[in-house]
């Protein structure tokens, strides 16, 4: 039998399978708002099979986002067509999830298509954007206002509100976004974190942030859904945030509730030299699992269903998160299913003749 396609049961949500869809940005929105685009693009995924649908990250303040095309769920006014994609993820068997983030000193750019530069306040773009101290991204990056403790308590007060309106539209996995150099990451690395106060210098004070968003977050959701943290288990670069580090904050999540952690890499630099090839973060997510006893989810170059199932099979992981391969075949689960001959996998009615 495929262990691929074995459920998946964490606090009280049930995972039809282990196939998730990861945190693609579609930068799409204006003002934050979902539409009709991410109604489809998200509900195709969920009806091509997947166990879990996660939307893009969502920005719990308007300054945190990415690009002014970002998702947002900072508020109320965002939860209406949110719980309507929530709604149609769910019905189509799939479990519906949400990422919380704010992009900290890589915000205010432009969309992919447009170049992904840095946007002037002239051109959509917005001032200040904040970062744990006043260390730029890149040459053209605009210099970050390092954030003071009256910021950051306003930031754990977004990230609680967020996630509430999370709750309300129906979203049944919480995860917070730790990664890919933005803010909770920048506050991770030494390489971005050069504060003197409680928020940097020693591994304690730098991941104090993301404790204190936890223990935030946690204690607004209910008990019956899962808080996961995606994290980068490491920079790529001597000095910086490493996979030690990793397994240590990863055993501390986990005493404070959090049941899963994403285990990405990267993009706190540019120019960073990472050994990318197929399934080239699994390693860190195998680790991560064993050394700090928490389940895990794999992602990065993920692409055929024999992998897939390889990854479950050992023990590397305990979901794997597709990204561009699920861009390219939103029907991927079902074709993987075929392939691994799951005979407990269950097609759409609408589509059980295609296969």
């Amino acid at each position: 039998m495929s262990k691929l396609f074995e459920e998946f049961q964490q606090r009280g949500v049930n995972f039809r399978n282990r196939i998730g869809v990861s945190p693609m940005c579609q930068y799409s929105s204006q003002d934050g708002f979902a539409n009709d685009w991410h109604l489809v693009h998200l509900a195709s995924r969920a009806v091509g099979g997947a166990g879990l649908v996660f939307t893009e990250a969502a920005a719990v303040e308007p300054s945190g986002r990415i690009s002014p095309g970002d998702l947002g769920i900072w508020s109320d006014d965002h939860i209406e067509m949110l719980a309507k994609i929530a709604t149609l993820i769910r019905q189509a068997g799939a479990v519906a999830g949400v990422q919380l983030a704010h992009a900290g000193r890589k915000a205010s750019c432009a969309v992919p298509w447009e170049g992904g530069n840095p946007l002037p306040e002239t051109a959509g773009g917005w001032r200040p954007v904040v970062a744990p101290s006043g260390i730029t991204f890149n040459d053209i990056s605009p210099i970050p206002v390092a954030m003071t403790v009256a910021d950051i308590e306003h930031l754990k007060q977004a990230f609680g509100a967020s996630a509430q309106r999370a709750v309300t539209a129906g979203f049944q996995v919480i995860e917070i976004h730790a990664a890919h150099g933005y803010l909770l990451h920048e506050f991770l690395s030494p390489l971005s974190n050069h504060r003197c106060d409680d928020y940097g210098g020693s591994f304690e004070n730098r991941i104090r942030l993301l404790v204190e968003i936890v223990e935030v977050v946690r204690s607004i959701i209910p008990d019956q859904l899962p808080l996961w943290v995606r994290i980068s288990a490491t920079d790529w670069v001597e000095g910086g945030w490493d996979i030690e580090q990793s397994i240590s904050l990863s055993q501390k999540l986990k005493s404070l509730g959090v049941d899963l952690i994403d285990c990405s890499s990267g993009g706190l630099l540019p120019g960073v030299k990472i050994p990318v090839g197929a399934g080239y973060q699994t390693p860190l997510s195998d680790r991560i699992r064993h050394q700090a006893n928490i389940p895990t989810a794999a992602v990065g170059m993920i692409t055929s269903p024999e992998q897939a199932e390889h990854i479950i099979r050992t023990e590397q992981a305990d979901m794997v998160l597709l990204g561009r391969e699920l861009l390219r075949d939103p029907y991927w689960s079902h074709r993987a299913a075929k392939v691994l001959r799951a005979e407990n996998h269950v097609y759409p009615n609408q589509y059980s003749r295609a296969w």
